[in-house]
């Protein structure tokens, strides 16, 4: 408890393992957000090849044009993820936007899961919550696959002599842009429906959802979760300080406001 309370004094002087991570990733990678028609079809083109050519989540011949996307994107937001030494597209996320005056229907999970559905207002506010989809990251950079979506944590990062082998940088990208695109639209809340390999994944990053209901059928079993964005990103903050870093560029995209705060 004092050793963290320290630590939340002190959060403008950084552990130096923290430092080495952010400057790190940011010497590494980019996030941009994909707010153009030429952006997007680089979201489309990698979803493509992660969905349907790898994992076969999709099927590749409804994509004649080899772009993955679906009716969902009319109510979405992309982010891509930038190898900036090779101008690669290391990644892709979508934030599926709660339902409006004009698209009134839930979001995709509310419909896969009941129980997800049965959840009240209180818990889980219909206009302030958005579902994390189509995490996706190109196969040149994954070595490992211990998902069909997203890296081991034992990874190289697409540089052939690179000894980080640590941290999943491109994970931690996609998920700082996840936490922007939130701002941007003033999502409080975040829906995702997943592998159960993922969820195990995600928490040893330190990034933990409550899971409701059984596990349901969804191009596989999968699991429904959900969590206030505050406290994912709090407890990322209480059990990886240095994940915490580069997710909220040292609190200053998402301050800490847990109980190790005065």
């Amino acid at each position: 408890m004092k050793n963290q309370l320290s630590k939340a004094k002190n959060c403008d002087k950084p552990p130096n393992g923290d430092i080495k991570l952010v400057k790190d990733y940011n010497m590494l990678f980019d996030v941009i957000a994909a707010d153009t028609p030429a952006l997007l079809e680089e979201c489309f083109k990698l979803r493509y090849q992660v969905y349907c050519v790898e994992t076969g989540f999709e099927d590749k011949k409804q994509f004649v044009d080899h772009l993955e996307r679906d009716i969902y994107d009319d109510r979405s937001i992309s982010s891509l993820l930038i190898h900036k030494r090779t101008g690669i597209m290391a990644g892709t996320v979508r934030l599926i936007l709660p339902p409006n005056e004009v698209l009134q229907e839930p979001l995709p999970a509310f419909n896969v899961s009941n129980d997800l559905a049965k959840l009240s207002e209180k818990i889980l506010p219909r206009n302030r919550t958005a579902e994390i989809s189509r995490f996706s990251i190109s196969k040149q950079f994954r070595k490992r696959h211990y998902d069909t979506h997203i890296p081991g944590i034992e990874e190289n990062i697409g540089e052939r002599n690179n000894p980080q082998r640590v941290i999943p940088h491109i994970t931690l990208g996609l998920m700082k842009a996840i936490v922007r695109m939130s701002i941007d639209h003033d999502i409080t809340h975040w829906s995702v429906v997943i592998e159960p390999t993922l969820q195990r994944l995600l928490r040893k990053l330190g990034i933990y959802f409550i899971p409701v209901g059984e596990l349901v059928e969804y191009h596989g079993r999968r699991r429904t979760l959900y969590n206030e964005i505050s406290a994912v990103l709090d407890k990322i903050y209480e059990t990886h300080h240095e994940i915490w870093a580069v997710i909220t560029d040292y609190g200053q995209l998402w301050p800490y406001r847990g109980p190790y705060v005065n």
